[in-house]
């Protein structure tokens, strides 16, 4: 039995994760930390048994200190973040205060439980961080490797460029054993919509706009949060202490490609579940008309990044990962979560 500490649990990718590590390591103790902003939803994991929450925030170092030691913490798994890009250009300094001094906090915490009382107990701070601190590709160049320049272009990915930087110096000066991976573009059950696919999902059933970047060919690689989870569990398991690993889906698509998918999903499902057209009355679909037609086009992001595209090759040799789930499949899928899981994100769409 070990015990872990898993900071933004109750978020998208943590709450996952923590679903995934339950069903996977029932015996398991696993303590979420979350201090429940708008992000974070307590239902995401209200029925996985073993999880203790605990709502605090991560900058608390005392409160931190305390849970490592007092619950004898072997893991801590690091997803709590500020993550949304157009939140941080509008509003940078939370992303400076959760990002980079949350993520001190917590390495300050681990280093006085597990080095500087000497309890010996063997350790690892996993950091869940983002393929945005790479910067932007060109159509022809290389996918990002872990030896990639970092080249943030965005609050948000600077913020999150800075926090690696600071696992890294943790390990390299202190000696904690830690390990890093960057992911590409989540998609999946719980999240929170406001990011591409649940928020285009959601305002197809209600007949709203689907609001296009640009000319709506940024291109994106595209992972299945199961997926990370799994790659997360291997990094765990295999990855050398001090070591970056890059995870992602192998699915590279233009943004345009998939928002077309999506109103294909949507149209498909309008014709195949009886009942969805009297929910949802002002889709199109509901009326017999193509989800594309609420297609809109607005003005780009500001700095708004090209392309990411990822090299998991050495994800691959040195943790045994690979991507067992594609686009298309996992795009249904989700779509039909949101469409079985009502009562979820209508209740965030009240709270906001």
């Amino acid at each position: 039995m070990a015990n872990l500490l898993v900071t933004g649990g109750a978020g998208f990718i943590g709450g996952n994760f923590v679903h995934y590590w339950a069903e996977r390591h029932p015996d398991d103790a696993v303590i979420v930390l979350d201090c429940l902003t708008y992000a974070g939803n307590e239902a995401t994991i209200a029925r996985v048994e073993q999880v203790e929450l605990v709502v605090g925030d991560i900058r608390d170092n005392k409160l931190v200190e305390n849970l490592i030691r007092e619950r004898e913490i072997a893991t801590v798994v690091h997803f709590a973040a500020e993550s949304h890009v157009d939140r941080s250009i509008s509003g940078p300094d939370a992303f400076i205060d959760t990002n980079i001094l949350g993520t001190n906090s917590l390495l300050k915490a681990a280093r006085a439980v597990w080095l500087d009382e000497g309890s010996g107990r063997p350790h690892r701070f996993h950091h869940i961080s983002t393929d945005e601190v790479y910067g932007s590709l060109d159509p022809d160049d290389a996918a990002f490797s872990e030896t990639h320049p970092y080249q943030p272009n965005s609050p948000y990915s600077a913020s999150k460029a800075s926090s690696d930087h600071l696992v890294r110096a943790y390990h390299h000066t202190f000696g904690l054993e830690v390990t890093t991976t960057n992911c590409s573009n989540n998609y999946g059950p719980y999240q929170y919509p406001e990011k591409l696919i649940p928020l285009f999902l959601l305002n197809a059933l209600h007949g709203r706009n689907l609001p296009i970047y640009g000319d709506g060919m940024n291109v994106r690689d595209w992972l299945h949060v199961k997926d990370h989870c799994r790659g997360i569990e291997a990094c765990l398991g295999r990855g050398t202490p001090g070591e970056t690993y890059n995870i992602g889906g192998g699915e590279e698509l233009p943004n345009m490609s998939v928002i077309d998918r999506i109103c294909t999903e949507v149209d498909k499902a309008f014709e195949e579940i009886d009942g969805l057209a009297a929910r949802y009355p002002d889709a199109p679909a509901a009326n017999g008309k193509p989800t594309r037609e609420l297609k809109t086009f607005v003005a780009d992001r500001k700095g708004h990044d090209r392309r990411y595209a990822i090299d998991e090759t050495k994800a691959r040799d040195e943790l045994g990962y690979s991507p067992h789930h594609n686009f298309e499949s996992g795009l249904a899928a989700t779509l039909h979560w949101y469409l079985d899981n009502e009562d979820w994100w209508r209740a965030l769409q009240k709270a906001a």
